[in-house]
């Protein structure tokens, strides 16, 4: 019904940077809600930023000052710009999306795409 497409993961040094991209395709009415997250070995997956369809944004306070998410509505894309990259921001980074699906116009979905992984190492 809906897939998300991660994308722009891969191997960088400290100080870094790097883009993740995340489209959204399928039966889509409206998106809400769109966020990254994080999941690193032996860790529970955790929010690292949001953006509302608003463009109202958080971010984990870990990630504060490094990192920008922002979308394309026209595209259903969100990305992720990351800098000044760390060892500890190594982890595999998932894209969700709350959506309004054509079939389901007044219930909204969660919907999560595969995965990429991003690893910050000298």
């Amino acid at each position: 019904q809906v897939q998300l497409v991660e994308s722009g993961g891969g191997l960088v040094q400290p100080g870094g940077s790097l883009t993740l991209s995340c489209a959204a395709s399928g039966i889509i009415s409206r998106i809400s809600a769109m966020s990254w997250h994080r999941q690193a070995p032996g860790k529970e997956r955790e929010l690292v930023a949001a953006i509302k369809s608003g463009a109202n944004t958080n971010y984990a306070d870990s990630v504060k000052g490094r990192f920008t998410i922002s979308r394309n509505n026209a595209k259903n894309t969100v990305y992720l710009q990351m800098n000044s990259l760390k060892p500890e921001d190594t982890a595999v980074y998932y894209c969700n999306a709350d959506v309004y699906t054509t079939q389901t116009p007044f219930m909204i979905g969660t919907y999560w795409g595969q995965g990429t992984q991003v690893t910050v190492s000298p």
